[in-house]
């Protein structure tokens, strides 16, 4: 019997690859259009995973608006481990125990500003599938030190703007997800103001489910760029550094030891310098 999603496979991985490729010309734009100095340039690293697969890790450092970015993007494949088996099958994922074959591409950026006026910002889009199914997931979150009502709420607009289009329901429930997934329980806060995050999202409609994740990533530079360019080249303290530094801290801790990508990615033996892309250049804790 033929796999209703073969062919849907590399149309996924070809839109990932062309999202990243216009996120990092947008954010070199930025670093030629604000700040002083020589602007930054992304390195880019191809990764692999040992049992089938790899990617792409761009990554800019050091850069007049972007402390540290990085723009990944992969598709994988392979058979899930144990752990791995066990934590889809917990969410309902059909099929774990008979044919743990799986296949993955997605995109993911996580973006620690030179200014700490200029909110960090998390984005993901990305297509599971294992034999007989198929999903996306993702969705982006804003991460603000120092937080300006005008800017969360232009960020939420646009994230809402791309759940509108595809039923009224999809913004309250996705941004009650990200409330819900992006809090820190050790903390007894969240990270940042939030966004959407969904996952496991099969309606049935493969086209609409595709079109909506697509949607999800087409508003996030019209989302973020905006942002920046009102804060990169703001005047701050050292205070407001001090700031921006500890709360670096709440974002390295919760994506050691509660973000789902992160304990896949090492979980499944992807490269962990890709999985780690995430952390921030620097941090401090209290």
């Amino acid at each position: 019997m033929s796999d209703p999603f073969e062919a849907r496979k590399p149309r996924a991985a070809a839109w990932f690859m062309s999202l990243r490729d216009q996120i990092v010309a947008a954010f070199e734009d930025l670093e030629d259009r604000f700040g002083s100095g020589p602007p930054g340039r992304f390195e880019v690293t191809p990764t692999t995973r040992a049992d089938g697969g790899g990617g792409l890790m761009s990554v800019m450092r050091g850069g007049r608006v972007f402390e540290k970015v990085g723009v990944n993007v992969s598709e994988v494949h392979g058979v899930l481990g144990d752990r791995a088996q066990k934590a889809m099958a917990a969410r309902g994922v059909p099929g774990m125990a008979d044919d743990p074959r799986f296949w993955a591409s997605g995109i993911s950026l996580v973006a620690h500003m030179a200014n700490p006026h200029a909110p960090a910002v998390h984005m993901n889009t990305r297509m599971f599938w294992t034999p007989g199914a198929a999903w996306f997931g993702g969705g982006s979150d804003l991460n603000p030190c120092i937080e300006y009502a005008g800017d969360t709420a232009h960020f939420h607009g646009q994230m809402q703007a791309a759940c509108d289009a595809h039923g009224t329901t999809y913004y309250p429930k996705f941004k009650a997800w990200a409330d819900e997934y992006f809090f820190i329980p050790h903390r007894g806060r969240a990270r940042g103001v939030g966004g959407i995050f969904y996952d496991d999202l099969d309606t049935g409609d493969w086209e609409a489910d595709f079109a909506f994740t697509q949607d999800v990533g087409a508003h996030f530079l019209p989302a973020f760029v905006p942002l920046v360019e009102r804060r990169a080249e703001a005047a701050f303290t050292d205070e407001d550094r001090e700031t921006q530094l500890r709360h670096r801290g709440l974002y390295a801790e919760y994506n050691l030891v509660y973000d789902r990508g992160t304990k896949f990615g090492l979980e499944t033996g992807h490269d962990p310098n890709a999985v780690l892309m995430s952390l921030p250049p620097v941090a401090k804790w209290y």
